[in-house]
Order: structure tokens, then C-alpha cells, then sequence
């Protein structure tokens, strides 16, 4: 794994503050990684920004999108331009510092043992959380709970959104067919490469509230997760996942 190309992908919609922090800050981790950020017609000049730091950073990319469309085809149109560019690895990342940077090392490191890596809040019965309101915690780790009850997936944080993914599994796992937005991207990528017979690992991070900026979680997203678990179980029972 020594000379893999890593992208990670940043999806942004209104992070003008905190983009140009995250930016410098995921680059230093290693001088492997390019960081790509997908920005959807952000209103606060998110865009402008990426287009900035990338004329000042050839490690730095940027891909504009036409409007707001979900966080799942965020990230199916960044990992649709890493495959293209011919990246080995590619992490999903928040621009709000609730994924921390300085875990990405470790992150990297367990590549040599699995073909998945989870950044993951509750690892061996422990809730890694910080600064959350006591609301969000319990939808997510229930959530999470939830999910791993319905499909069967060994993994503790299948709502999670800081994970690494090797070419191999986005080729195999077929992207095309990925149907879900927001928690339900997360639970169903993982599923699909669960499924598809990949090994997922998770590794302990300190998730933290963001500090700047607005959340963009809303009830439309936990609806969706509830019953798109129950979809992708009875996909899967069918052999039509």
C-alpha cells in the first residue's frame, strides 16, 4: 500500500468557514492523499473557495455540482471522478471537523487487513462522542443498532459517514445500483460490500459537533434509513441486491 493513491471526498453545501480549516488540515496527514471536494451550488460561495485552494494546491480538486442533491450522489459523483482518475483508495469525510483529520493515518494503516475501514463511534460497546446533543446521539446509535439487527452486517456503526473504501469494492459493489441519500447511503454501501464478501474493519475515532455551520440532518433522512433497511434485507433475500 505504499504507493496508493488516496482521494478523500468532501462534499460541501454552505462550509465557507470551514472548508479552507479542513482543507490544509487533511492534506498534512499524508503526502499521499488528494482531497476532492463536491460542492452543491453552495449559496455562501463554498465553490468560489474549493476553486481557490485548488488553483493554490495541485492535490486539491473540485467538482461543482448543478444544485443540492443529497449527500449519496455527493459521493457517488466523488467516487464516480477518483475511479476515473485511477485512485486506489477513497474516503468519505464531513467538512465540519466532526471527522477528525489525524485519525486518517490510522485509517490508512488498516488497509493492509481489510477492503473496507470505518471510522467508527462505538466500537466494542464504547460511544466515542463528544459535545452531541443527547437527541442526536440516540437516533444515530439506535439507529446504527437498528440497522445491524435488520441486515445481519457485523458493524456497530453502519450509519457512520467516515469511511475508506478500496477501487476494488466501489467497482464490484456496482455504484449504479445504489439507491440511498444520507444515513441509508451509509448503511446500504456497507451492506452491498458486506454482501459482496468484502472485509470491513472499524476503527475507533472521537467524533465531535460541529463547531461552524449548520447540521444538515432532517427527519426526511431518518425516515428514509428506518424503512430502506428493510428494503435492502428483502433485496438481499430475493438476490435482487
Amino acid at each position: 500500500m505504499n504507493d496508493a493513491r488516496i482521494l478523500v471526498i468532501i462534499p460541501t453545501y454552505d462550509e465557507a468557514e470551514n472548508l479552507p480549516r479542513i482543507v490544509p488540515r487533511v492534506l498534512e496527514q499524508d503526502p499521499r492523499i488528494e482531497l476532492l471536494v463536491v460542492d452543491d451550488a453552495s449559496p455562501d460561495g463554498t465553490g468560489q473557495i474549493a476553486d481557490e485552494l485548488a488553483l493554490g494546491d495541485p492535490r486539491v480538486h473540485v467538482l461543482h455540482r448543478q444544485g443540492k442533491e443529497g449527500l449519496g450522489r455527493a459521493y457517488l459523483a466523488g467516487f464516480g471522478y477518483g475511479m476515473e482518475q485511477g485512485f486506489d483508495i477513497l474516503f468519505e469525510m464531513d467538512a465540519d471537523f466532526s471527522h477528525p483529520p489525524d485519525a486518517l493515518p490510522g485509517l490508512i494503516e488498516k488497509f493492509s487487513d481489510a477492503d473496507v475501514v470505518i471510522g467508527s463511534r462505538y466500537v466494542d460497546g464504547r460511544v466515542t462522542v463528544a459535545n452531541w446533543p443527547m437527541s442526536r446521539l440516540l437516533v444515530s446509535y439506535f439507529g446504527s443498532r437498528y440497522a445491524r439487527i435488520i441486515t445481519g452486517m457485523p458493524v456497530r456503526d453502519g450509519t457512520g459517514g467516515f469511511n475508506g473504501w478500496t477501487r476494488e469494492v466501489l467497482e464490484k459493489v456496482d455504484l449504479s445500483r445504489v439507491q440511498s441519500n444520507g444515513y441509508a447511503f451509509q448503511i446500504e454501501l456497507k451492506f452491498r460490500a458486506y454482501r459482496a464478501g468484502f472485509r470491513l474493519i472499524e476503527s475507533p475515532i472521537l467524533f465531535t459537533e460541529r463547531d461552524t455551520g449548520e447540521s444538515k440532518m432532517s427527519k426526511k433522512i431518518v425516515r428514509e434509513a428506518v424503512w430502506r433497511v428493510w428494503w435492502l434485507r428483502i433485496q438481499d433475500i430475493l438476490g435482487r441486491l
